[in-house]
């Protein structure tokens, strides 16, 4: 039996992971962690007969602790899976892979602001990390079936968003309920609107960067609408691994939850008819894919940097304070500002992380 915590039990991932785990026999979830909405992880736990339970706000918590490395220790899981937004995931990341405790990593923030970090905890400890995200998930398992030195570049897709198509001086107007208006999936409005500007790309290109200890260079991307072409491999003669299915994120969900064993078995991917489409990022009008590589080249607390301006930045936007190309900008004027250094403690990435909130904010208070 697998034993399973889920950190952010309420948002997306955690649900679904629930879904897994309700239906998987060898699988047991033995504790749930919260932002705010308590009142939910509680359903959730009182329907599970879980005890270990955490929250980080809005009433208290279910187990008598705040601190996620507390409720590791109570919990006793085999496994944590990180569903945390923003961040404040890469706290309980280290905290896991200290503990010797494999991760299933669907918070990206954990190896974009504290990759560096994240690598010398699992050389420590030896602990797994397997990637939930659908694009590393699916790198995850091609790059395990080829020799390294047969790789050229690893490719990354994007389904482009609600405003594929679209020039800079088209996006200058676009509401929220614009961005959020995802054509392919419906998840959180963090992520959505990280979508929306491709800043969730570019913060996927830093996370494969560290995951899979590839060179910015060949780490490519390529808008692909359909969504069903998950991650790509370029090999040394010229052919294309790739990585296909239905868009679910049940499905490397249970293939992290259950790594190295078989995954969970899903319905088959009917290809009958498909037509499938490739294209280059438009990196003039979603200048977040740039800024994201900028700031992994330029490394230390830059990475750092760069996500919590735009945490604050997409906050901003999402309360109707600024507009949508006002997110780059407050990013950039981050970068520009806030001077980056080696990342070699958390307390580091935490000052680089809160000194970008500020200039962010600074910014997009006037914007």
């Amino acid at each position: 039996m697998t034993r399973v915590l889920i950190l952010g039990s309420t948002g997306s991932i955690g649900v679904q992971a629930l879904d897994v785990i309700d239906g998987a026999p060898d699988m047991q979830c033995v504790g749930l962690a919260c932002g705010s909405r308590v009142d939910a992880m509680r359903l959730q736990a009182a329907a599970r007969g879980i005890d270990a339970t955490s929250a980080a706000a809005g009433g208290g918590t279910l187990a008598h602790t705040s601190d996620l490395g507390d409720l590791m220790d109570a919990a006793q899981p085999d496994i944590v899976l990180n569903a945390l937004v923003g961040a404040a995931g890469l706290p309980p990341t280290l905290a896991a892979l200290e503990r010797g405790i494999p991760v299933a990593l669907a918070n990206k923030e954990s190896l974009v602001a504290g990759g560096d970090l994240v690598a010398a905890a699992r050389t420590r400890s030896g602990a797994a990390l397997v990637p939930v995200d659908s694009e590393h998930s699916a790198l995850f398992q091609l790059l395990g079936g080829v020799s390294p030195n047969r790789v050229r570049t690893c490719i990354l897709t994007a389904s482009g968003g609600p405003f594929r198509g679209r020039r800079a001086s088209d996006l200058e107007g676009v509401v929220p309920a614009d961005a959020l208006a995802h054509p392919t999936w419906n998840r959180g409005a963090t992520i959505t609107i990280d979508s929306a500007t491709m800043m969730n790309k570019g913060l996927e290109v830093i996370e494969a960067h560290h995951l899979f200890a590839m060179p910015y260079e060949q780490v490519e991307v390529v808008v692909h609408p359909q969504s069903m072409v998950h991650a790509m491999v370029r090999l040394d003669d010229g052919s294309i691994l790739a990585h296909m299915g239905t868009p679910d994120m049940r499905v490397p969900i249970g293939f992290a939850l259950r790594w190295p064993a078989s995954p969970p078995e899903r319905p088959q991917t009917d290809i009958t008819g498909l037509l499938l489409s490739f294209e280059a990022p438009d990196v003039d009008a979603f200048p977040c894919l740039g800024l994201a590589r900028q700031a992994g080249l330029a490394g230390g607390t830059s990475p750092a940097i760069l996500n919590a301006a735009n945490e604050v930045a997409v906050a901003a936007f999402l309360a109707g304070r600024i507009g949508f190309m006002d997110i780059p900008r407050g990013v950039a004027h981050a970068l520009d500002t806030v001077p980056a250094g080696p990342a070699d403690s958390l307390e580091a990435v935490l000052a680089a992380d809160a000194a970008a909130r500020t200039a962010a904010a600074d910014l997009v208070g006037t914007a």
